[in-house]
Order: structure tokens, then sequence, then C-alpha cells
């Protein structure tokens, strides 16, 4: 059946990119981020080929099949239009506003090479444009730039400012092989200027453990992001130990995700036992990654894990009354309560696959395994009571509940 506006506006994203065709090679095409793309398939010199017009609504249903036939004529006069296009793409003059370049930056690289642009695009279109978006690409000096970092850590994001002048050092980069500009501004303003994850110091409170919590868990975050950022909190690894972690380090039988030393920071192998709240999120997890090796596949191929920014992304989305936190804080939380508490500091520093230093870290080689058992069951108990605390939240049958079915 023929395309009709009507339902073209009720077309729905799914997991992976699919189409729905209209007619004479003309399709949609409903991207996982809700874009919706008008394509063309056609045959020229018998060979199978493929052009793209642009985005619908901004392309209508009546354009794109005038663009159809245009195509079409072209092949029947023996002109190839998707070669026609390239040609007359690199007569155009390249855009030179910051705001223009950006745009043609995101549409030619961006959204090309990086699974999940959202971030990039974000971070331009919020603190880029609005401030040097109208500025030529040559007038653009470290000062302007600078500008825009400090009114971004003005409102306490240091990190979002690092991530805008690494986003604004790539997009100068490409100007510069463009031949546009010869010098690139951002490269000069150095990381440490920025943001210095050394000088934090943050350590949640059990209480903002507990709105943390409750927030991801009532959030629309995708199910296995939630569970990725609670097992972070529980399990005291780094986040990439975490999102590269594989099902063959995962062993149900011993209760323990036993991660290789090339994928810890040390290079020393690692050994989480495993809570039964751990587990049980293991289990879920295990049923929801199907056929990927991965504990968390990527959404787009299930042979590769999440990004490194998938829950960095996730946790920006939350909107709540606790301090401006990293996930990296959530292992200096885990160590600050768990002394607190009054734990053995070789067993929270083994948990957190710390070397310990001076005299006592030479002659102490002991794991403390079951040690470590007993106080990270005791900690995810501890999370546990802070997300009950004050209302119910459903999440899962985590541990009383799983306690009580196994």
């Amino acid at each position: 059946m023929a395309l009709s506006d009507t339902k073209l506006r009720t077309l729905t994203p799914r997991n992976r990119p699919w189409q729905l065709a209209d007619h004479d090679g003309l399709v949609i095409e409903v991207l996982p981020t809700g874009r919706k793309i008008w394509r063309l398939r056609y045959r020229f010199d018998n060979k199978s080929q493929k052009i793209t017009l642009g985005e619908y609504p901004a392309f209508s249903l009546a354009e794109a099949r005038l663009w159809r036939e245009k195509c079409r004529s072209m092949v029947a006069h023996g002109i190839n239009p998707a070669q026609k296009k390239q040609e007359e793409k690199l007569k155009q003059k390249d855009p030179t506003t910051v705001k223009t370049f950006a745009k043609r930056w995101l549409t030619d690289i961006v959204e090309k090479s990086n699974r999940d642009p959202r971030n990039i695009t974000r971070v331009i279109e919020k603190d880029i444009i609005p401030i040097i978006g109208k500025l030529e690409l040559e007038e653009l000096t470290t000062a302007h730039i600078q500008v825009v970092l400090d009114r971004i850590k003005q409102r306490g994001s240091d990190h979002v400012a690092l991530l805008t002048r690494n986003v604004l050092k790539r997009m100068l980069a490409y100007a510069i092989s463009r031949g546009i500009i010869f010098n690139n501004p951002a490269a000069a303003i150095e990381a440490r200027y920025i943001a210095q994850a050394t000088s934090r110091d943050v350590a949640l409170t059990a209480e903002e453990i507990g709105i943390l919590l409750r927030g991801i868990y009532t959030s629309n975050m995708n199910r296995r992001h939630k569970l990725a950022l609670h097992l972070l909190i529980i399990c005291m690894v780094r986040k990439s130990e975490m999102i590269e972690a594989t099902w063959s380090e995962v062993n149900f039988n011993a209760l323990e995700w036993r991660i290789p030393g090339e994928r810890m920071k040390m290079d020393n192998p690692h050994i989480v036992p495993l809570s039964k709240q751990a587990l049980a999120m293991f289990e879920e997890l295990k049923f929801l990654a199907g056929d990927s090796p991965y504990v968390f596949p990527s959404r787009n191929d299930h042979r590769r894990p999440i990004s490194k920014t998938t829950l960095n992304c996730a946790v920006r989305t939350l909107d709540l009354n606790v301090r401006d936190f990293v996930i990296h804080d959530f292992r200096r939380t885990a160590s600050t309560l768990l002394h607190e508490q009054g734990y053995n500091s070789d067993w929270v520093e083994k948990c957190l696959a710390h070397k310990i230093g001076g005299v006592r870290g030479v002659y102490n080689r002991a794991e403390y395994l079951n040690q470590r058992r007993g106080m990270l069951q005791s900690w995810a108990d501890f999370v546990d009571a802070q997300i009950e605390e004050g209302r119910q939240v459903v999440i899962g049958k985590f541990g009383k509940a799983y306690e009580s079915n196994n």
C-alpha cells in the first residue's frame, strides 16, 4: 500500500532501523533515534544503487515522490542520480559559520561514525551554537571558546565543559582538513584547566543512595542500564570493568565474577563475590542479553558492549535532589560508608582492586574472599534498605525477594 501522511506520522522507532515502501523504490527508513529518512533504491548500469533525500517531515511525502520521479527521469537519460548528487555536493562552497559547519560536521562525520551521537548533538545545540554559532570559523579564537566553557562551568557542569571543548577540537580539526581554517583554537585549551577529576571528593550519603536508585528505577531508562548502575554501586567495580563484562567471567555456581587481568587497571585479575542481589541481577541480564557474549550488549550490535558514554548519558537524564556526582563516585561512596560501618580497610581496598601500599602491601597477598563475600552481602542489603526507606519501589526480585525464592 502507498504511504500517506497519516501513516508516516504514526511510524515508531524499533531497536534496529526498519523501512516501509511507497512505490517504485521509494522507502521511508525509521531509525532507532526516531528520525525518518527518505531513500530511493534504483538500478543503474545493471547495478543496485541507493540515494538519500533527507528527513521527513522536512521533506514531505509529495516532495519525496517528485524527487523520485526526477531520479527516475535521470536514470532514463543515462545519468546516475547518486553520482550527480555527489558532484554537486563537491561544487558547493563549504559552510563557514560555526553553526552551519557544525551541522555539516554532524551529518558528514558524527552521525556516520558514532553509535549514539545524541550527546554531541546536545552540546552543539545547547551550548555552542547559541553563544558562538554566528561567528565565522576563521574568526574563532581561544577566547571565544573559553566564554562557552566558562558559562557551562558556572552552572556546575565541569565535565560537560570538557566534553564541549573536545567536541569543538574534533570539529575544528575537520575544518582544517577541509582547508577552511589553518589552526585549532580549541586545542590550545588544556583539559586540566577545565575539569580536574582529582579534585573531586564526592561520597553520597545513605539518603542520597536511596534517592538515586529510586530515581533510576522509576525513570524510563533502559532496564539493562538500571541494573548496570545498581551493580556498579553494590559490586564496587569501575565502569569500564562493568560495561565490558562477558558471560564467560560470571560463574553462577561459584557465586563469583572473575575479571581477567587485561581488563583491570592494575593488570591483576580480580574476583568479585556476588551477593544475592547481584546474582539475581546477572540472571535477569543473562535473559536480556540473548545470545550476546557481553553482559551489556550494544543495542545496535550484540557482538559489542555498550559505549563508554551510555551510562553517563543515562544518569544525566535524571532529575534528582542529590549533589553533582559522576559514576566513579559510587566507588568512593561505598568505601566511605563501609569504613564508617567499621569494616576492615584491607577488605574494602581489595573490593576496590586497589594496590595496598607500604610494607603491609608487600607482605599482604590475601584475597580475603570469604570476608569480602560477607561484607558485600551486607553492603547490598544496606543499599536495599536505602531504596525501601520512605517509599516502595518495584525494582525486581532482588535481596529478600530473591532469597525467599531460592
